[in-house]
């Protein structure tokens, strides 16, 4: 297992669905009723990849089998009416599972209370999104910066606007050789590379270890229970 290079301050920067949590699918009921405000279909996004990818481009997918241009003010519409259906199906039992993935808190509450290490957030939810399910699990209050999907359209855009912001709340330097990004599938892997940063990935969503591994990840855990192990990496 390789380490990290331990010249600057660690920035962790967590993907949230699949990586954190899952919601019992809150988020794809509550994007499907926000289409279905504008398109009147109930199933907007049945043929609509979802997973690694960010609420913007989901819902400009979804948006064109309809015929539709997502311009900003229809994206400004569709985020509004998300966020207010999210807050309504977030407290849903809904179908699959609701829960913070195997060793989510104890790994938070570890490195949230070491000095050389900041948690952030990189995720292609929309920051409004992002903090209705963290608050829902009690998990939002560990991340004081971050990037989403509001941000770019494009993922690989949002792990440097990501570190900019570490730098700006001088939680640390930010250096790319200091920050990892810890995600489920091959898209936060593709983004923490493309920003220099180092790839971990954890096989809780719909991809496997394998798959993980082929998609660059040289670090690939089952789910994230095994605290010490992760912290070796930093060390």
């Amino acid at each position: 297992m390789s380490k990290l290079n331990n010249s600057t301050r660690h920035l962790i920067l967590f993907d949230i669905d699949g990586t954190l949590v899952l919601t019992g699918g809150a988020g794809l009921r509550a994007m499907n009723r926000a289409c279905a405000d504008i398109v009147g279909h109930e199933s907007a996004l049945a043929s609509v990849a979802v997973a690694g990818r960010t609420d913007w481009v989901i819902l400009d997918d979804a948006l064109k089998l309809h015929g539709k241009i997502l311009d900003e003010a229809l994206l400004n519409e569709l985020r509004r009416r998300y966020v207010e259906h999210l807050r309504e199906e977030i407290e849903l039992p809904g179908k699959g599972v609701k829960a913070i993935m195997p060793g989510i808190p104890e790994l938070l509450d570890t490195l949230q209370a070491r000095d050389d290490i900041a948690l952030g957030l990189v995720t292609g939810n929309f920051a409004e999104g992002a903090r209705i399910k963290l608050e829902y699990f009690d998990l939002w209050r560990y991340f004081a910066c971050g990037a989403f999907g509001d941000d770019a359209s494009d993922r690989n855009a949002l792990v440097p606007l990501a570190m900019a912001r570490a730098r700006e709340c001088a939680f640390c330097d930010a250096d790319p050789r200091g920050v990892v990004v810890v995600g489920d599938t091959p898209h936060d892997v593709a983004c923490a590379l493309a920003a220099g940063a180092t790839p971990v990935a954890v096989a809780t969503g719909s991809y496997s270890v394998d798959q993980l591994h082929a998609a660059g990840a040289g670090v690939v855990f089952k789910d994230l229970s095994d605290t010490a192990a992760f912290l070796a990496l930093l060390t």
